[in-house]
């Protein structure tokens, strides 16, 4: 992470084509697709959902011991469970995939530098359906991981695979105007990070604490998802469903909301640098993915 500069000294051994700036919300007359970055990003958000729900599984399970030891503390579970789902989004996001996309891995993220203007509106519906086709794949392996060893597959049954799901006893628009509000907080953490040049090293660390803090609060009302992508995997492998118009609205609702307010200058002036929560300096550019960066440099 950190400022790259050297991409300014050679951008043409690092980026396909240096003029094209499509996290910068400036791609060039041509470019209005990039299938590099859609596929990047639906390898990253595979990994985000992979270690997320193996994470949550493996601690949050009812057949976990995990789970049985902090039985008397729900509050440190579902911290823990946010701790870890969030770390998981920041290694996806250090990978060589977030490496090049940018690691929004959440619709809800890439929206917000859609509004930010940092993303244009055809790579922003892009980047969802990759982010979307991720969660799905990403919920997938683990699924299949549990026809291989059939313990684990009853833990994740039982987790039923880490999905979001409203609390049955409080009316869904609370959960609703719960995902609004820790959608807009997430949004707003990462993005002030990405915009400071001095905080930019910590935007893609910043997702666990957040969750850690955020969980005890709301996992209990609607799963803290702020992430369509997110709920959209484990509710297909669980088929847990019931009120998901929460997370297909909540968390896009939170995003422009949060934009709103970062515009009008509600937090003082925040200034989006790029479309980027990892590997800041390239100045919208994509790089190139890593082994074709390697032979570049060392061939």
């Amino acid at each position: 992470m950190g400022e790259h500069p050297v991409a300014e000294q050679r951008p043409h051994a690092l980026y396909p084509h240096p003029e094209d700036r499509p996290l910068f919300g400036l791609p060039a007359p041509g470019h209005a697709l990039h299938p590099r970055l859609y596929i990047c990003e639906f390898w990253a958000t595979a990994l985000l959902l992979i270690g997320g729900i193996c994470s949550n599984v493996a601690i949050g399970s009812p057949l976990s011991p995990v789970a049985k030891a902090l039985a008397h503390w729900p509050n440190l579970l579902t911290a823990l469970e946010g701790l870890v789902f969030g770390l998981s989004a920041t290694l996806a996001a250090l990978s060589p995939f977030g490496r090049v996309s940018g690691a929004h891995m959440s619709p809800s993220i890439s929206l917000a530098f859609c509004l930010g203007k940092r993303l244009a509106v055809t790579d922003m519906l892009f980047y969802m359906f990759a982010q979307l086709a991720g969660a799905v794949l990403g919920t997938a392996l683990v699924a299949a991981s549990g026809l291989i060893w059939p313990r684990w597959g009853q833990w994740c049954a039982a987790g039923h695979f880490a999905a979001t799901i409203p609390w049955p006893l409080a009316p869904s628009w609370w959960a609703f105007i719960g995902e609004i509000c820790t959608t807009a907080i997430l949004v707003a953490v990462v993005l002030t990070c990405g915009a400071r040049q001095a905080l930019r090293p910590f935007a893609a660390w910043m997702t666990g604490p957040v969750f850690f803090v955020l969980n005890p609060f709301e996992a209990w009302l609607s799963g803290d998802s702020t992430n369509l992508a997110r709920s959209v995997g484990p509710a297909l492998f669980s088929g847990a469903w019931q009120d998901f118009w929460v997370y297909l609205c909540g968390p896009f609702a939170g995003a422009a909301v949060m934009l709103l307010l970062i515009r009008a200058e509600a937090f003082g002036r925040v200034h989006l640098h790029e479309a980027r929560l990892a590997y800041f300096g390239h100045d919208g550019r994509a790089p190139y993915f890593w082994p074709h960066l390697l032979r570049r440099w060392f061939g």
